[in-house]
């Protein structure tokens, strides 16, 4: 395809450089996981980048219609000069207008109408990116493949999950207050 690129790589979603490692699951269109996406700034600033590493995971599901399109864009825009940086600006688009990439009751309303270049204009002209080029990168699937593998692997079966330290956190959730999450992540923070 034109325009395509043809040598890419995938930038890795992470944030902070320190030794406690966080995964986060998420779906970008599923609400707990926008309210926990919308965290990251205030976890990495009260538990410091120095002493934590927060790594997205993409966990599309299903009942989220558009949730393919949706993750492929955010990984699309991973291979973009700006990297991790688009990605996350593509992940901040959707979650600020997250009713526009789902659908009401998870089967109806005005999506029900859209096509995926109807999603993937409105996620451009939310984000600012042009993501077009980068979604039609035909393998560019291998890199959707391995966040579904890896979730599989771990057992990750909704959004949001946390994984702490390569440990599943069944009881942390994405309401709990940042307070929380840097008291687990830190338990004997001085």
């Amino acid at each position: 395809m034109a325009g395509t690129p043809t040598s890419w790589h995938a930038a890795p979603l992470t944030w902070g450089h320190g030794p406690r490692l966080l995964e986060m699951f998420l779906e970008p269109t599923c609400p707990f996981s926008v309210k926990a996406f919308n965290k990251l700034d205030a976890l990495l600033e009260q538990a410091g980048e120095d002493r934590i590493t927060v790594k997205l995971r993409m966990q599309s599901q299903p009942w989220h219609l558009f949730s393919g399109v949706v993750v492929r864009c955010i990984l699309a825009a991973s291979t973009l000069p700006e990297g991790k940086d688009a990605a996350r600006r593509a992940m901040q688009a959707v979650a600020d207008h997250r009713e526009e990439f789902e659908f009401a009751h998870h089967c109806e309303g005005p999506n029900r109408h859209a096509t995926p270049d109807d999603i993937i204009e409105r996620l451009e002209r939310y984000s600012g990116l042009t993501l077009k080029p980068a979604f039609a990168i035909p393998d560019l699937d291998r890199e959707i493949k391995w966040h579904c593998k890896y979730s599989r692997q771990n057992g990750i079966h909704a959004s949001p999950t946390f994984m702490i330290d390569g440990l599943v956190q069944p009881d942390m959730n994405s309401g709990d207050p940042v307070e929380t999450w840097v008291a687990r992540l830190l338990p004997s923070r001085d």
